[in-house]
């Protein structure tokens, strides 16, 4: 049924990887695909180059998480639906006990400032890990960064430019974008047979306090907003905010403005996807039973909307006009996401300390090539809390 290899590794391997990735990786979706991409790729060689270009583009393709998708999408190359499922509940279930324990102590204390001082250093640490994840995807997927590369791959660097300009704008990403790079760049590179075809093939594009004080019809009306949230919200976790935001604290008044930052706050300083923020604000509405519901809402649409085209997209993957699709796809993807690390980083370097904390970790991670992440977020949590408490 795969056209892929036979795989170097067992899906215990792949389960224990995702579950580790799910409880150290900070840094929101471009530094998570980042670890995807030195862990399995540049590190222990599971998946090949081609099979996470691929899952890349068809992550961005379907709405919903990012990061989550593509886990998805790389469980599934070797192990099909099986290693899909298990490696996005792998993946997902770290983070969300940790928001779930999160929000006991928030209703506990009623308030996070302490966390609001740990996240004024860990916010400024995470953008240069993330600045430098974007920097490795950008090298890999595009070219090297000299005139020669930019060079040769110059339309892919128009649609990565103009992907980034857009978001930053916008602070928003726009599947749009990402579909025509992708068609202008198959018919520029490889044209298919069919438009020289007078009669066309149609195309489907891929397309403790409060645990469990809940009533049924806030229940239902948390599925089915946290339903669309996953359906129809494209990219990062950072585009799912607004969204969020008009929903939970403009439509529904369940969280107060203040609740809702601390929310964000939450997503932010804790590993995994940064959409898991569901499951603390679904805890905050309706106890642990919310929790469940708003996570399993969000992530379902974005599994199967993985899954179900993963093998058709596999199948026709090395056709030449759908590789160029794909690159093309990808270099907006990528573009959209360094537009993503500009937002988040506008927003979290508010001061010279932000600043200074944010160049020393990309400084870290340069010439220290042993240090982990988490380690430079541990560092920047206990900075931020010294200096806000003696500023």
């Amino acid at each position: 049924m795969t056209e892929h290899p036979k795989p170097t590794y067992s899906l215990n391997q792949l389960l224990l990887y995702f579950f580790k990735l799910g409880y150290t990786g900070f840094g929101g979706p471009v530094a998570l695909v980042g670890y995807m991409h030195r862990d399995l790729i540049e590190k222990n060689q599971w998946i090949s180059e081609k099979e996470y270009k691929e899952g890349l583009a068809l992550a961005q393709l379907a709405p919903g998480p990012l990061a989550t998708q593509l886990c998805i999408y790389l469980g599934y190359v070797h192990y099909g639906i099986i290693g899909a499922t298990l490696c996005g509940i792998a993946f997902v279930i770290p983070s969300f006990i940790m928001v779930v324990v999160i929000g006991i102590v928030y209703k506990l204390f009623g308030g996070l400032p302490w966390m609001q001082a740990v996240f004024y250093g860990v916010g400024a640490a995470v953008i240069g890990i993330v600045a430098m994840s974007s920097y490795k995807l950008t090298t890999k997927s595009l070219s090297k960064i000299n005139v020669a590369a930019i060079k040769d791959k110059w339309l892919l660097w128009i649609f990565y430019i103009v992907a980034a300009t857009i978001t930053i704008i916008t602070q928003s990403e726009y599947i749009l974008v990402f579909i025509a790079a992708g068609f202008i760049y198959m018919f520029i590179k490889s044209p298919p047979k069919w438009i020289n075809n007078s009669s066309a093939l149609s195309l489907v594009l891929f397309a403790a306090i409060g645990f469990w004080q809940f009533n049924l019809n806030t229940l239902e009306q948390i599925a089915w907003f946290f339903t669309k949230a996953g359906a129809f919200v494209f990219g990062s976790g950072l585009a799912i905010v607004p969204f969020l935001h008009s929903g939970v604290v403009t439509e529904y008044h369940w969280l107060s403005e203040k609740q809702f930052v601390d929310a964000v706050a939450v997503a932010m300083i804790t590993p995994g996807p940064v959409v898991i923020t569901v499951g603390f604000i679904g805890y905050l509405v309706a106890g642990f039973p919310g929790a469940c519901v708003a996570a399993l809402a969000t992530f379902l649409p974005c599994y199967l909307f993985t899954i179900i085209p993963a093998p058709y997209f596999k199948k026709i993957s090395k056709n030449n006009s759908i590789k160029a699709f794909v690159d093309g796809i990808t270099a907006a993807v990528i573009g959209a996401l360094v537009g993503a690390v500009v937002i988040i980083g506008i927003r979290s370097i508010i001061d010279i300390p932000t600043a200074i904390i944010a160049i020393v970790s990309i400084l870290a991670l340069i010439y220290i090539k042993k240090i982990q992440e988490p380690y430079i977020i541990l560092v920047a949590a206990i900075i931020g809390l010294i200096l806000k408490s003696v500023l």
